[in-house]
Parts: structure tokens; sequence; C-alpha cells
């Protein structure tokens, strides 16, 4: 009982402590399982050998000596939603924390690869292992639309791969047209290697079999939503094997790639659901599958890829061109298109229940809502094609989820930091923990504490310092003097490569990723000149002028150009209204006048990614100018006034912010499954 008690004590002072450094180590409690989840990594192998030798990338300092990096350009980086370099030393990193942490067991919910290429696999592969040698890790995996991104292997390649002075080198499959039909007058000539090819889900299984998608022998129990197809008798309670005792060589013959296959077709699921009507039906792969590694703990991996046919293919199952991606479809597909996954997860709820077992999900995509309830004003603000509001799981499929009885599931797939809390109206409760990447802002893993069958503690581990993150920079100033020597367009901002440590380094990455991407593709363009026109000062005095403005009285506003003195005054009046609303509230307009729209929408999309973990890279008192904005444009106007127009659109975007700073708990926090409440932790 003593013990008991100076464990709990140990644990209460690491809690309190609030401390993020990996290099901090945490006592094992041996009370307690544990468990890390790491979705979104996207591991680019970027020391690893092309072994055809069509590649030998650019000579590299490291702490090994010279090594040749294969990495894609700075260009591309700050253009997508995920690092491709950075990331694999995040990795390295975030192993070691576990080591230190003595935690045995984790999770990679999808997107483990960057695309399935062979080169990176291996690198992947060679790292997991070492791991799970030299430390007694074990890793297990679930596949994301990265991983395979189609059921089986095609060609392809990038265009970005970094190459000699700077000049970006693209490097393709064998079969690719940019290889079959290989133009040799290209200033920077294509490479043709199959090692960029993307690989299906046969050679992915069988090279991570070890990593969870085939049983092992020391695993408690195993079984996949297709065990019990395999000719056996029924299933008792405790086993779908026939059998009440557990077997692993029977496990092991019902896992194979070949048992493991259901009927998709495009209108919806094949098998004892297909209609009349369905059409471009093929039988393809699921490596979904349950594993008890340690006696009472139930990990779940559920694969909830949907590639859905195309209509008029050619029948063929091993033509990737069939097929579309997963990327879009996740779980409001897996409701139409896999069904029967949802019957076997109700079965497992149940089984889990009478057994006593704590069943934990996992997969890459997410179950319920992630906008903190924002999803509506997002759509009627950006439109509905934009923010990525497709990938959001709708009411109905998350009803659906829930009803399976399943109470926690931690996914991937948006890289951001979230807590989402579907409560059906049945009673069920179903936690749908956002896990987020480390190869982008903020970057950080998930802890879940087993602490009894029905309290499951989640803490969320930053990644703030990473040895060798700035190892590559010296390629990425070569490339920025050689877009600066061609006066590239939309040039990137060289101050990145002044960042002191990674979360910084994420941070510059979302920066760029708004400026260059995010807000010229998703917000309307009235919407974003008027933005980055201004500054904190004058948004406030535009909350609170009463008058019929355009866009370039404004601009003539603030530029003092205007020519119209009843215009004039009225602004006046509203910059004097707008002075003492701040001094209501403790603050002044010049503290407005220190940040602009550009630091607006970035702050915007840190809340997105990071939740209530943004507050920490945010001023506090300019959040606070935030909240007092948002409310201040919900002032009444005059419906006809293109005022009311921007008054209304500006109060939208506040509003959405400054719901991006969350309602449930997102960093630290205790899950109570049999009653359905979340509580806060310090």
């Amino acid at each position: 009982m003593k013990l008991f008690f100076v464990l709990a004590l140990v644990n209460l002072v690491i809690l309190l402590s609030g401390c993020e450094s990996p290099s901090e180590k945490i006592p094992n409690n041996a009370e307690f399982v544990r468990v890390a989840f790491m979705p979104d990594i996207h591991f680019h192998d970027i020391y690893g050998e092309f072994t055809d030798g069509s590649f030998k990338g650019l000579p590299t300092h490291t702490e090994q000596g010279v090594q040749h990096a294969s990495i894609r350009s700075m260009r591309a980086q700050l253009h997508s939603t995920r690092l491709f370099n950075e990331n694999y030393f995040a990795l390295l990193a975030a192993l070691d924390d576990i080591v230190k942490r003595e935690i045995k067991y984790v999770a990679l919910p999808g997107d483990f690869s960057d695309d399935g290429q062979p080169l990176h696999l291996r690198g992947l592969k060679t790292i997991l292992d070492k791991y799970q040698r030299e430390h007694g890790i074990e890793f297990f995996m679930a596949p994301g639309n990265h991983d395979p991104t189609r059921p089986v292997s095609h060609p392809a390649g990038k265009m970005d791969f970094l190459g000699q002075d700077g000049k970006e080198q693209p490097i393709f499959s064998l079969q690719h047209p940019l290889c079959a039909e290989k133009n040799s007058q290209q200033t920077n000539a294509v490479i043709c290697s199959d090692e960029v090819q993307e690989l299906g889900y046969q050679p992915i299984m069988n090279l991570f079999s070890e990593q969870g998608f085939f049983p092992r022998s020391h695993y408690v129990y195993y079984e996949t939503p297709y065990s019990k197809l395999v000719g056996l008798t029924a299933a008792p309670k405790n086993s779908v094997y026939g059998d009440a005792t557990y077997h692993h060589a029977v496990a092991r013959e019902a896992a194979q790639f070949d048992k493991r296959q259901y009927e998709i077709c495009h209108q919806g699921a094949g098998g004892k659901y297909k209609q009349p009507h369905y059409s471009d039906c093929y039988w393809v792969a699921d490596t979904s599958y349950l594993v008890e590694p340690t006696p009472g703990l139930w990990l779940l991996a559920i694969d909830a890829n949907v590639y859905q046919p195309k209509l008029g293919g050619n029948g063929n199952a091993l033509d990737a061109d069939n097929f579309l991606g997963s990327s879009d479809a996740g779980y409001n597909k897996v409701i139409t298109h896999k069904p029967h996954l949802l019957e076997w997860i109700r079965d497992l709820v149940q089984r889990a229940q009478a057994q006593g077992k704590t069943l934990i999900a996992f997969s890459h995509f997410p179950m319920s809502e992630f906008y903190d309830g924002a999803a509506e004003d997002i759509a009627h603000l950006m439109g509905d094609g934009k923010f990525q509001l497709n990938r959001n799981p709708s009411a109905h499929t998350s009803k659906l989820l829930a009803d399976t009885g399943l109470k926690v599931h931690v996914a991937g797939h948006m890289h951001i930091n979230d807590t989402g809390v579907y409560r059906s109206e049945n009673g069920k409760v179903l936690f749908n923990i956002q896990a987020p990447s480390l190869a982008a802002y903020v970057p950080a893993y998930k802890v879940l504490t087993i602490k009894t069958a029905q309290q499951v503690e989640v803490e969320t581990v930053v990644l703030n310092d990473v040895p060798r993150f700035d190892e590559l920079f010296a390629h990425y100033r070569t490339e920025w003097d050689y877009l600066q020597r061609m006066n590239a367009a939309d040039i990137w901002d060289k101050n990145i490569l002044q960042a002191k440590n990674y979360r910084q380094f994420t941070q510059w990455h979302l920066r760029e990723l708004a400026r260059l991407r995010f807000l010229p593709q998703e917000w309307p363009a009235d919407l974003r000149e008027l933005l980055l026109s201004l500054n904190g000062e004058q948004l406030l005095v535009m909350s609170q002028l009463n008058a019929d403005v355009t866009l370039e009285q404004i601009a003539a506003l603030i530029g003092n150009t205007n020519q119209d003195r009843m215009l004039e005054q009225k602004w006046q009046q509203a910059s004097q209204q707008a002075a003492n609303m701040a001094h209501r509230q403790g603050l002044t307009t010049k503290s407005f006048a220190a940040w602009n729209g550009l630091d607006m929408g970035v702050d915007f999309y840190r809340l997105w990614n990071a939740d209530q973990l943004a507050l920490k890279d945010i001023d506090a008192q300019r959040f606070a100018h935030y909240r007092l904005l948002a409310q201040a444009f919900l002032s009444p106007v005059e419906e006809s006034s293109l005022r009311a127009r921007y008054q209304t659109r500006l109060a939208q975007l506040l509003h959405i912010l400054v719901q991006f700073a969350g309602d449930a708990p997102s960093d630290h926090f205790l899950l109570e499954l049999d009653r359905g409440q979340i509580q806060a932790l310090p």
C-alpha cells in the first residue's frame, strides 16, 4: 500500500510540472499500461540509398561524417501541410523520448510513410526494428491514405526532389509516363527509379508483418474482421476461432493476406450488402485487426481507407487506375462501403465488456467533427469545398460509430490537436482524440495511460527541441539563392532558417504555408484583401464604423487619401469609440496596432492546428484583442449595406478563431468512460 502511494505521489509531481521537454525522463509506473500514438509521421528516409544508383543525393555533413541526402525542396515543404525532410529527425527524437519514458507500446495511426515509396518504407522498417530490438518497443500500424495511395502498387514520383545547385530534380518510377516517354531535351532531365513507385497493400503488409499487420507468437490474442470466415466452428464468447483456447498458429493462418479481402462497388458495399444495380465491383484488401499485446488491453487498428471504384473501369483489381484515392473518403465512406467493419466493432465492444478488457481504437481518419463546432460557420464564410470540410464526418456517421458502443478512438489525418466528444441521443458517448503530427505545427504525440478499465489519462507530448533539425539548412540556403537569382515568384522567407528549435521551425512552416497557399487558395478574395490591408487597430475602428463603404474607400481612409469629409468624420468618430471600447477592457488602441491581418490569419491556423496548445505561441493580450473584436463586430447594422456584409464576414472569422481555442480539453485530461465525462488535468 505504501508503494502505491509513493507511485501516486511521483505521478502527481510529474503532472503538476507540466513539462513538455523530450529530455525529461518520466519514471515508469508499473501500475498502469501506457500507449503512445504517433499518426502522420510521413516518414521520408533522407539518407536512404537508391539501390539502383539512379540518384546519389546531396553531400551533407553529419555527426557520422558526410552522408548523401535525398530530400524534397524547401519550396515543396512550404506549400505542403507536412514537412518532408525534418520529420526524419523528429521521429528519432520522439522515439528516444518514448524510450526515456519507458513506454513499450506505440501505435501508428496511418500515414507512417509518405506515399508508400520503397525507399522510405525500408528506412522506416530499419528504424522500427532497431527500437524494437534494442528497447523492447512494440509497434502497431494502421494504414492511412498515404501508405497505400491505392489498393495496389502503381507508377509514381515527385517533381521536387532537391538537386544540384538549388534546382528541383524530378524523380519518377520506370513505368511512369515521364519515364516511358523521357524527353532528353529537358533542362533538368527526369531521373527514373522504381524506388519512388507507390506500393499497394500486400508489399506494405509483408514488410511490416511484425508491426501489427500479422499476429506474433507472444501476443495474448489477435483477430481480424475475417478470422471467423476461415471455415472454423461457431465462436465462443472469448474467441472467433472456434476454440476456447487461443492458438497463434490458427490466428496466423486466418490473418493471411488472401483471407483478408472484401468486395467493394462504386455505389456501395459488395458481398451480402450488394444491391442489384451496383457496378464496378472489386475484391480488395483490408488490414484491420484486434490485438491484445498485454493482458487486459485490446488495441483495435481499423483500416478506414476506402478506395472507391471508378465508374466504367476495366474490371482488373490490379489496375490502380480503377480506384479513387481515400484522402477525402474517411468514415463517411466506411459507413456506405465497409459496413462490415461496424458490425465487427459492435461485436468487439460487447466481448470486451464481457471479458473486462479495455478497448482503445485507432485509425487514420476522424470519427467525429473536429472544427470545435465551427464547421457551419466555416462553410458559410469560406465555401463548402474549402478548408477540408469534405473530410468532416457527418453527424449521422458519428452517431452510427457511437452506436457501436466504442468509447475511445485516436485519429490522425488532419495534422491537428483536438478532442471531439460526440454524445448520442441514446446516451452513448464517443471520444475522438485527434493526435497531432510530428511533421507539422504543433509537433507532438499522444500518450494514453490506462489507469483502470474505465479511466484513461491522455497527455500531449510536444517536441520543442529536436537534435539535428537544422542539418539540411545549408542545402536550403543554396536553393533560396538560386530562386532569388531566377527572380522566382512567391519566394519563401529565408528567415525560416533562423529558427532556434524544431517547434519554432514548424511555426515558420505554418506561417509560410498560410501566406503562400492557405490565404490565396482558401479565403474569399475580398475578405483576404480587406484583412491583409488592415492592422488590429484599424479592424477595431472598422467594427465601430457606421458607414456604407467599399474596399477602395477603406484603403483611402487608412492611407489618409480620402476626399469624403463626411466619411472622414465617421471614421474619426469610430476611432474614438474604438479607443473607448479598448480602454474599458484595460487595453489601448496602440497595442492593437502592433499586429496586422496576416498575423491574425497565421494565428487562425495556429489555433486550428494546435487548439489549446497554440495559446502558448499567441500573445495573451493579442488573444484578448481577438475576443474583443469578435464581440465588437456583432453590433447591429443595416442588412442591405456593404458595411453589414464586411462586418458579418469579419464577425464570422473572429468567432471561428475564438472557437478554435477549443471547447473540450485537448492537452492533458482524464476520460471517465463509464460516466462519459472528460476532465482537464494540470
